[in-house]
């Protein structure tokens, strides 16, 4: 019997593959800080969990193939809040941003398309792409640069018959990145021109960190039939078993591909989105609490790395994870002798080695990925454990 090529073109994913180790190091008495996985601790609106609590039709039956009216109201107003005007039509829910993704490239891509990611870059990516035929084109970007990425003449050299997208997430997972309304205006010309998609990942939209005002290339009205945005409640709302997505999209001949795909999957879990549209209902204040407290975290993780010698990291803009690059060897070998041979007083750490967010090969061999969304007492221990975890390992290479 034989396995698909394209499973085959699929990777583990490097937040994740190591977590049969943290078992095993628990199991022998360990304790793991995890900044391995965007999972915020940050509690999720009673709104929720009210409209769970209250959810009384007799039977949970299922909902409309793109989403209950509730949710896509409710997500319609959101964007209107923004400066951003939508109609029912243009709003797919979907099984978390992942199936999001996951539709609009089995709608644009054929065998061989291409679509150009700035990398490193979130790693299922490359499995929704490959999974479709498709192949990813890295734009490379580096540590020492912030991981900036918004440059037309490194752009338009990947561009060619094959390509069918641009994709970006903003802010950035994994490096926390944000684009300027210049760079995002200078990426929706490019799309426009070259007669791209151009797709935003902006599932992180709420967490930027200098004031600026929420942006979406939804924003940008000249490329409507070129825009497509992936959203979520998962980060947003720290309600990520939510798995609420949304694909949004003003282009006709694209929501009717997507629609059949909405069809086949019957429909998104009722009472989910339910839930869900109670969410948009949370208090105005609960985001800026959420960036307060995310900012402090951040700041914390990357002053701490700022002591660290060796160590190379952008300060990251929005979302909550930040790239670095460590004077270790390799980061993969790295983490597995931290859950296997490491611990202070007890204790170890786990994080997202760097190579996996690449499609180049080769890069990012020394870097990681943190996800700084623990408590401030358990995000400075993880940090100080990773500081004394480079100090043991290298000492021990010696």
């Amino acid at each position: 019997m034989k396995i698909s090529s394209k499973a085959n073109a699929c990777n583990l994913s490097p937040m994740r593959k190591f977590h049969p180790y943290a078992v095993d190091a628990v199991k022998r008495g360990v304790k793991v800080y995890h900044l391995n996985i965007g999972q915020p601790d940050i509690a999720t609106p009673k709104e929720y969990f009210d409209a769970v609590r209250n959810f009384s039709l007799p039977v949970l039956a299922y909902a409309p193939s793109n989403g209950i009216p509730e949710l896509t109201n409710a997500v319609i107003d959101y964007y209107k809040g923004i400066g951003v005007n939508y109609t029912p039509n243009d709003v797919f829910i979907t099984t978390g941003g992942s199936e999001a993704l996951q539709m609009v490239m089995h709608s644009i891509l054929d065998e061989g398309s291409e679509v150009i990611i700035p990398e490193p870059f979130y790693p299922n990516y490359n499995t929704f792409i490959r999974s479709s035929g498709g192949i990813i084109r890295p734009l490379t970007t580096t540590p020492e640069s912030g991981y900036k990425y918004a440059f037309k003449d490194k752009i338009e050299k990947l561009i060619n018959a094959n390509t069918r997208a641009i994709m970006f997430t903003n802010p950035g997972n994994p490096t926390g990145a944000v684009l300027t309304r210049e760079e995002m205006r200078l990426l929706a010309d490019i799309a426009k021109e070259h007669d791209l998609y151009l797709i935003g990942d902006e599932v992180y939209r709420e967490f930027v960190y200098g004031g600026e005002s929420l942006a979406s290339i939804g924003q940008l009205e000249d490329i409507a039939e070129n825009a497509i945005i992936i959203d979520s409640v998962s980060k947003r709302f720290s309600a990520c078993g939510a798995r609420i997505g949304t694909v949004i999209t003003k282009n006709k001949e694209l929501q009717k591909q997507i629609t059949k795909f909405c069809q086949a999957r019957l429909s998104v879990a009722t009472l989910d989105q339910v839930a869900s549209a109670a969410l948009y209902n949370a208090k105005g204040d609960y985001f800026d609490a959420v960036r307060k407290e995310y900012k402090l975290r951040r700041d914390t993780c990357y002053n701490k790395l700022m002591e660290i010698p060796g160590v190379i990291c952008a300060k990251p803009e929005g979302a909550f994870y930040l790239m670095a690059a460590l004077p270790v060897d390799d980061a993969d070998k790295f983490q597995m002798w931290l859950l296997t041979d490491f611990n202070d007083h007890g204790d170890t750490v786990m994080f997202a080695p760097g190579e996996g967010f690449y499609a180049t090969a080769g890069k990012g061999k020394n870097e990681i990925r943190i996800a700084y969304v623990l408590k401030q007492a358990d995000l400075e221990r993880a940090m100080d454990l990773l500081k004394l975890g480079i100090e043991a390992y290298n000492k021990r290479a010696k």
